[in-house]
């Protein structure tokens, strides 16, 4: 089989939209914001498509599918070789970031977990402990200085984007003025339905006070009515994190690999 360079959103979306829970970070990435972005590939007409995104200090691979297309995935992992960048940030399903290897040096940064909303999301806590109620509220490009500030603090080396605060998906919540919590977006677009949340963090000092259940349950709140479809990766071992995102009603979709790929000398 030959390796074919996809163009065509329809088609594209259509692949993605039988599986969307799977498939929520790419359909994302077909909105107008991000799809100039992106290059797409596939070997066959219905099998799997791996996704390479240009934005960022390196670009990122992803590619994702169900474990009885694992071989088809491999596949095409071993077709994209010639094609790749010297260096790339990988995220992929099975064994396909094995593929890599025969060419890439590999810096493994672990295991995370795709996960859904499956459930309608709980209610906005109205109070918590002990500096309660927080009140999250959207922030905008005015809040960037603030945000970034508590992502020095709170989430040193997380991808970022900045483009994404225009989406008025990102929430916030203050304690004497000051930004302690957000919760916000990877991607967003109602065109597909789809949201995959990104960039969730609290100032160490505040953790464990529902300063972030109340920020990813506000921010769910403000995506249900745009979305069908509300996804986001997390670490297989951070089981706070964990722990509150099953606790919100999201569910397990498939265990992925992290990884950055840099080309043997």
């Amino acid at each position: 089989m030959t390796l074919r360079c996809l163009h065509d959103r329809a088609d594209l979306a259509d692949r993605f939209g039988r599986d969307p829970a799977l498939h929520v970070m790419e359909l994302g990435d077909l909105d107008d914001l991000l799809w100039p972005y992106t290059t797409w590939y596939t070997l066959s007409e219905d099998g799997p498509v791996a996704l390479v995104y240009a934005v960022g200090e390196i670009p990122t691979l992803l590619a994702f599918s169900r474990p009885d297309r694992s071989a088809e995935l491999e596949a095409l992992a071993a077709a994209l070789l010639p094609v790749l960048p010297r260096r790339f940030f990988g995220h992929l399903t099975g064994e396909a970031g094995k593929v890599l290897e025969s060419a890439y040096e590999v810096r493994p940064h672990g295991t995370l977990l795709r996960m859904e909303l499956a459930t309608a999301p709980a209610p906005v806590p109205a109070e918590d402990r002990p500096h309660g109620p927080w009140h999250p509220a959207p922030l905008d490009r005015s809040d960037l200085p603030d945000l970034l500030d508590l992502f020095t603090r709170a989430y040193p080396g997380n991808w970022f984007d900045d483009r994404m605060l225009d989406t008025g998906q990102y929430v916030g919540a203050r304690l004497d003025g000051r930004l302690v919590s957000v919760a916000g977006v990877h991607v967003y677009s109602p065109t597909y339905r789809v949201a995959a949340l990104g960039n969730v963090t609290t100032d160490p000092a505040l953790r464990g006070r529902g300063a972030g259940t109340a920020c990813v349950t506000a921010l769910c709140h403000r995506l249900v009515g745009t979305t069908d479809t509300i996804g986001l990766n997390v670490r297989a071992d951070n089981p706070t994190a964990l722990a509150l995102y099953h606790r919100l009603g999201f569910t397990e979709v498939t265990p992925f690999t992290e990884a950055t790929y840099t080309t043997r000398a």
